[in-house]
């Protein structure tokens, strides 16, 4: 692809935090998941006009970049990359909340659940 940007630029782009893999490959063990990947994206809508997509998908599409991160492979489509450079994936216990975490340098504004944004 003619001006594409080479995977080793984009892999600095994202990060998953040793922890959040953890949550990963215990949710794709728990689920049965032996191959594929997790697909990590934006879609309209949330109460902030965009959130996240986060889902087990067998393989990537042609356009997806593929992160590698240990042993558990991201799938992110070109569109949605534009939304989460520079963004980690992290996982958070507390007493009131345990979960996945996007802490996303393009998000000008979050709802409260953690889950949209408006960029």
């Amino acid at each position: 692809m003619s001006g594409s940007v080479p995977l080793a630029q984009y892999s600095s782009m994202i990060d998953v935090t040793p922890k959040a893999v953890s949550k990963i490959r215990e949710a794709f063990h728990r689920e049965g998941v032996n191959e594929g990947g997790l697909r990590l994206g934006v879609q309209g809508g949330g109460c902030s006009g965009l959130s996240y997509l986060f889902r087990f998908e067998p393989k990537p599409r042609p356009t997806d970049k593929v992160l590698n991160f240990e042993d558990v492979n991201i799938y992110v489509d070109p569109k949605s990359l534009l939304y989460l450079d520079g963004m980690t994936l992290d996982w958070k216990d507390s007493l009131m909340y345990s979960g996945f975490e996007f802490q996303n340098p393009h998000a000008k504004k979050s709802c409260g659940c953690g889950t949209s944004f408006s960029a």
